[in-house]
């Protein structure tokens, strides 16, 4: 390698020894910084590795290639090709072995004078060299020598004619046979052998890659291409070789030779080197010219190509080992994923190329990585809760237990509640509000009037709709119950208000606003503070305080309350009094937001709610219903407005009382998915109460089709199932189209969808054949051409033809018993037949049939149909 870059090779035999080769081959050992045996002048290749010197060769000029012989004996020989073409035999250090001494000098001398190329021990037949030289017009460019013949004088040979040192050599040295001569008149710039098979040979010759037979060396195999140098097979898979030209490279599968699979296109630079990882599947590295960065291309999981244009996928990355350029690389034979670099100063660098982390983080919170070849699992140690608050965690037990499924709302309550949200929302059925939608469409029916707000249902439109179309208002004063001292306070009253109440759940239906059964039902769950609060809004102050004592000496209560009934009871609308004044400054330091409503309320000026409307801890339902009572129709409709804004941009579920199963609805939905993830309660909420046009919105379809594949991901294929059917029962857009017909033999076309005489109670070739009134339909052609239906294998009738006995064996088809029940009595009539040998007939026929029998019906035909797939357990083992 005079006047050439530095190459480097390991040895085959020594894990820890390599061979530095350009104009002179030095043999080095790498060892540990802390071995024993690391010298004090010793090469540092990394901070753990250092190299040190053995031994050096020069006496070998004009090196253009160099192999190390692949056998354990003789150990440290090499082949060195020369510029004239000369394949040389020597040794790095004395060598014992007699084998050694004997092939040590050893020439194999071409016919013509040329360059050599590149050298290939044979992995098998280890007396076999092969040598690719320089083109020459009268000679061959490929020679496999043995190293174990002896001098053969030829007439046409020399000495002195390919000499170019002036010393002598001893002819009993030097051969001039070669044992095979191939590739005549062209060049061969690479080679390497086969692992399959140690009589094939593979060359990169002049625009040819070429697979040589040794075993009939006239005839070869070969494919056009320009990527003929750097030829090298995989050492894991033997039928993927890998070669390269210019800034290319091409990986071949010799399975199928016609062109590559795959091309990898470099950078502008030329290529110098490929070589396959020995300790890893398909990791391919690369070197371009004047680099400092090898390429590796991981082709672990490359799929074999089916189709002609497929093309199998890989994963790149790029490594920098050191910053100066790199002549040369090599993997090392045994450590996994480690190569040592040379610069074309000689300067080593031992480097691990770090494995690609792949992640895997499963459906159910356990998160495993795999690197290298071990596998690891994240345990998470301390506190589970967590994970129990983790939202996957919440949808996955909520799953298990039939969220949106069950129609009994206290259920869906618990599990809501349990899920970790506190508030009950109360109008979206899939959030599992105290007011189902049924009822909301009965309060609706009382609007016959005004079914609609922008095309939406009422129901559907929310309270925001609702409100902007309120007319009639009448505007009442109303003095407040037990106290007769008090001015009269004003409040309003409209069709639409009294329908927001009763969404709120303040009032039932009827034309009086009656809230004593929504205080006796806070009652019976002990929400005293907010009963009182309700009852306050509706200026009872005298049943507040009722309340408020009941609470306070009722079992486990808040003596506290008695205190605040007192301050009630002293309540006065004199501005400037010093109640007033006391509850403006303390009612703040109140933990409980009813109870500091209340005070709000009473303190306020007639027409300025803001302490009440704008407390956040309060419940909007309970806003709503307060601001429906108390603010006037230029007051109410802005301030639903702002309200639905912030709820829409907090993704509070609490605004869809606001705006309604609307694109707003949508909008805020969205907004409480991306804060939260639970795509499972927004996939319900809009199946549920939806109308079509909103579900069939991208975003509300991403949703559902989530939710379906994380269902499928937990394994809960029985509940993604119900899931469907739930969803095609309130979706019926959703319901996925037939995708299994019968089509007829001669025109092609579905024999049941063409059939207007049949009753469709079904999808596909399922409803064929099958009358859903006592006289059976007796459909024997396609509806398309009028082609008769193939016969049954059994009655010989057409198919169509409604099942009556099974002929042949006296008996109906009560055996099979499917004419009890209607589903299996319509499988009686589906068309069946054997992928194999293609007969068949009526389902219940084949049925009744296979129970006897094991061979198909038809006469003369041997083949076991039922014992072709897992349905063979029909048939009884008897008679098998």
């Amino acid at each position: 390698m005079s006047g050439s870059k530095p190459d480097i090779l390991w040895s085959p035999h020594h894990v820890d020894r390599y061979v530095i080769c350009d104009s002179e081959l030095s043999l080095y050992r790498i060892e540990s910084v802390g071995s024993s045996e690391a010298k004090a002048g010793a090469l540092r290749l990394s901070e753990e590795t250092t190299a040190t010197l053995l031994a050096i060769n020069s006496d070998t000029p004009y090196m253009k290639c160099v192999a190390w012989y692949p056998k354990h004996e003789p150990e440290c020989l090499l082949a060195v090709g020369q510029a004239n073409g000369r394949i040389v035999l020597t040794s790095l250090g004395q060598s014992p072995n007699s084998k050694c001494k004997d092939l040590m000098g050893k020439e194999f001398v071409p016919k013509h004078a040329r360059q050599c190329n590149t050298l290939a021990w044979n992995p098998v037949d280890s007396n076999w060299l092969a040598a690719g030289l320089d083109k020459h017009r009268a000679d061959f460019s490929v020679l496999i020598w043995d190293i174990s013949s002896k001098f053969t004088p030829e007439a046409s040979v020399t000495m002195e004619k390919i000499r170019l040192s002036a010393g002598d050599t001893d002819a009993g040295l030097v051969v001039t046979k070669p044992l095979y001569e191939l590739g005549q008149n062209d060049a061969c710039l690479s080679l390497c052998w086969l692992p399959r098979d140690q009589k094939l040979l593979l060359a990169g010759m002049h625009r040819n890659l070429a697979i040589f037979d040794l075993r009939n060396t006239s005839q070869k195999m070969f494919v056009n291409t320009k990527a003929i140098q750097g030829v090298t097979v995989d050492p894991h898979f033997h039928d993927r070789v890998a070669s390269f030209f210019e800034g290319q490279v091409a990986i071949w599968d010799l399975r199928k030779f016609e062109k590559p699979v795959l091309t990898l296109t470099e950078q502008p630079k030329p290529l110098t080197k490929v070589a396959w990882c020995p300790t890893r599947t398909g990791l391919l590295a690369t070197l371009t010219r004047d680099s400092n960065i090898i390429r590796l291309y991981d082709m672990q999981h490359t799929p074999t190509p089916i189709g002609d244009e497929t093309e199998p996928t890989i994963i790149e990355r790029s490594v920098q080992p050191c910053e100066n350029h790199i002549a040369s690389f090599a993997w090392h034979p045994s450590s996994q994923n480690r190569m040592v670099v040379v610069t074309p100063n000689r300067s080593m660098t031992d480097f691990t190329v770090f494995e690609r982390i792949s992640l895997a983080w499963s459906s159910t919170g356990s998160i495993m990585w795999a690197c290298g070849r071990h596998l690891y699992e994240c345990t998470e140690e301390g506190d589970a809760s967590s994970v129990e608050r983790d939202i996957a965690t919440k949808m996955r037990q909520r799953a298990q237990s039939r969220y949106g499924h069950d129609t009994e709302q206290g259920h869906n309550a618990i599990l809501t509640f349990l899920g970790g949200y506190h508030i009950i929302i109360p109008m979206c059925p899939s959030c599992f509000f105290p007011i189902s939608v049924s009822l909301m469409k009965q309060y609706t029916e009382d609007l016959e009037q005004k079914p609609v707000v922008n095309k939406l249902p009422l129901v559907y439109s929310g309270i925001k709709n609702i409100v902007k179309s309120s007319s009639g208002t009448v505007e009442s004063r109303r003095c407040w119950n037990g106290s007769d001292r008090q001015a009269d306070v004003i409040r309003y009253h409209s069709d639409e208000r009294c329908l927001a109440l009763q969404l709120c759940g303040w009032i039932k239906r009827g034309p009086e606003i009656d809230v004593e059964p929504f205080l006796q039902s806070l009652e019976v769950e002990r929400e005293w503070e907010r009963a009182a609060a309700v009852a306050l809004f509706n200026l009872d102050i005298r049943r507040a305080i009722q309340i408020l004592n009941k609470g306070a000496s009722a079992e486990k209560g808040d003596l506290n309350l008695n205190v605040v009934a007192m301050a009630l009871s002293g309540y006065t609308d004199e501005k400037n009094s010093l109640w007033r004044e006391m509850c403006s400054s303390l009612r703040l330091q109140l933990n409980n937001p009813h109870l500091c409503v209340m005070f709000a309320f009473l303190t306020s000026e007639p027409g300025s709610y803001d302490g009440v409307l704008y407390e956040s801890r309060l419940a909007v339902q309970d806003r709503v219903a307060f601001a429906c009572m108390f603010l006037s129709d230029s007051q109410l409709p802005r301030y639903i407005e702002k309200l639905a804004s912030k709820m829409k941009e907090a993704g509070n579920l609490e605004g869809i009382l606001l705006t309604g199963l609307t694109k707003d609805g949508v909008d805020l939905m969205e907004s409480y998915v991306d804060r939260t993830g639970d795509v499972q309660t927004a996939s319900f909420c809009m199946l549920k109460g939806s109308p079509g046009e909103v579900v069939k919105d991208s975003r509300v379809q991403c949703w559902i089709e989530n939710y379906r594949n994380l269902l499928d991901a937990w394994r809960f294929w029985h509940k993604r199932a119900e899931f469907d059917i739930h969803r095609s029962k309130l979706d019926p857009s959703s319901k996925p189209l037939a995708q299994v017909f019968v089509s007829c033999n001669f025109c092609g076309k579905s024999i049941s969808y063409s059939c207007s005489a049949m009753p469709h109670q079904g999808r596909g070739f399922s409803q064929y054949g099958v009358s859903g009134s006592p006289t059976k339909s007796k459909v024997t052609s396609c509806p398309g051409c009028r082609k008769p239906l193939p016969r049954c294998a059994l009655c010989l009738m057409n198919m169509g033809t409604p099942v009556s006995s099974c002929p042949g064996t006296g008996k109906s088809d009560e055996k099979v018993d499917l004419s009890k029940d209607k589903k299996l009595a319509q499988l009686n009539n589906w068309f069946t037949w054997c992928h194999n040998c293609r007969h068949g007939g009526h389902t219940g026929h084949m049925l009744s049939w296979f129970r006897d029998h094991t061979e198909c019906p038809v006469s003369a035909c041997t083949c076991k149909c039922m014992q072709l797939d897992t349905t063979g357990n029909l048939v009884p083992s008897d008679s098998v």
